[in-house]
């Protein structure tokens, strides 16, 4: 597993201030990760010079309103800046998803004290990761964890799992049903005693999201560091179609990954088929239709995702059934074709690569693996569901807590 972080490091991240420069920086960020990449997959570790360097690029802060300091970039951008970061290191890419959700959270929940202290602490470096779902459930909405009043204050108890990006995070935000059973988001210091983080994520791809276990016990709790979540899903807001469009992001990224390196292996080491006549893998014409499917496979992910955030950035704030319905729209039609890129230029890979191409030495099963395991976070069968439904019955798509 990852190698933990020193979060006692000050923080001391640059201040981005536009869409352009958050996708320039983007760029510059990525060729730094990818240098290592396939290492950190195979070793599990992640130097916390690595982590900190990507934070303290600005990039973790690039969503805060421009009221608060931020660049407020655009959902289209951020879906954009999340899939160049992933295509060179799916799982740091994915370490900060749930830090821009919380950051969401606190945009449409928290008062202005909250929302100057914790966006003050994004723009600074400050890391937040997920303390939402639990694995003992019959759904992921099957939340056991309690938030009660005791006579020494606010407590909570619970065992919380797939807790992205735990062991980098300075701050955790943790989901726990109130005494009245409303969910609750919880920013608290990692450091914070009651809080224990476990390193025990074991998976077969996305290996150093660090998204293991965390325990509350007697975990305590300040009021001003609470987030009625709850609110979010009570009304029509776009934190679910916002949380899906930064999932898609990371599956095109993964795309990406698999078809650039796919283009290199052939063009590079691969042997045409006997029966193509031909001198060069590259002119083999099986090999380029195949190369012309997958590429224009991910332009269309490329485009709907695209036009997801747009949609997301058209209705931000101008919310209503219909309006999230919409979004929910969008992002699902990105997801199922990121989704499928991502499956399917991983598999296209060792196909035209030709068996050299299995090598451990490549490590190019690595894209699979990234992509089966992290596309399981929403089944794209039910996105098929979610727009026949929409198509055919005129059935708006549900909104669920937690997405």
């Amino acid at each position: 597993m990852s190698a933990e972080n020193d979060t006692q490091r000050i923080p001391r991240a640059h201040l981005i201030h536009s869409d352009d420069e958050a996708i320039a920086i983007a760029h510059e960020i990525a060729t730094y990760l990818q240098t290592g990449a396939s290492e950190r997959d195979q070793t599990g570790i992640v130097p916390p010079e690595v982590v900190d360097t990507f934070s303290n690029s600005g990039l973790w802060g690039i969503t805060v309103p421009r009221r608060w300091g931020g660049a407020e970039v655009s959902a289209a951008t951020l879906a954009k800046v999340i899939a160049i970061i992933s295509a060179a290191d799916p799982s740091l890419g994915q370490i900060p998803q749930n830090h821009y959700c919380l950051l969401e959270d606190i945009r449409l929940q928290g008062n202005d004290d909250q929302q100057q202290f914790f966006f003050g602490l994004a723009l600074q470096g400050y890391r937040f990761a997920n303390a939402l779902s639990e694995t003992g459930g019959k759904t992921v909405q099957d939340i056991q964890t309690r938030l009660t009043h005791t006579p020494e204050g606010l407590r909570i108890n619970g065992r919380k799992g797939y807790c992205t990006g735990s062991l980098y995070a300075h701050w955790l935000g943790v989901l726990a049903l109130d005494e009245e059973g409303l969910s609750q988001l919880a920013f608290v210091p990692r450091n914070t005693p009651g809080l224990t983080v476990i390193n025990d994520w074991q998976c077969i791809g996305q290996r150093n999201t660090s998204s293991g276990t965390v325990l509350a016990e007697n975990l305590a709790v300040e009021a001003f560091h609470l987030i009625p979540s709850w609110k979010s899903y009570a009304t029509p807001t776009l934190a679910g179609p916002f949380a899906q469009l930064t999932t898609a992001a990371i599956d095109a990224g993964i795309a990406r990954a698999a078809l650039n390196d796919t283009v290199q292996f052939v063009t590079t080491f691969a042997r045409p088929w006997i029966d193509a006549g031909v001198e060069q893998a590259g002119d083999d014409p099986l090999t380029i239709y195949q190369i012309g499917a997958l590429d224009s496979r991910l332009a269309a992910a490329d485009a709907l995702l695209e036009k997801a955030g747009e949609v997301l950035d058209l209705y931000k704030h101008d919310l209503s059934e219909e309006t999230v319905a919409l979004a929910s729209i969008a992002v699902a039609r990105a997801k199922i074709f990121t989704t499928e890129a991502a499956l399917d230029a991983a598999s296209r890979l060792f196909e035209l690569g030709g068996t050299r191409s299995t090598h451990p030495r490549y490590n190019f099963d690595r894209h699979w693996r990234n992509g089966r395991v992290h596309t399981l976070h929403d089944p794209v069968r039910w996105k098929y569901h979610l727009l026949g439904n929409w198509v055919l019955n005129g059935k708006r798509p549900p909104r669920h807590d937690w997405n």
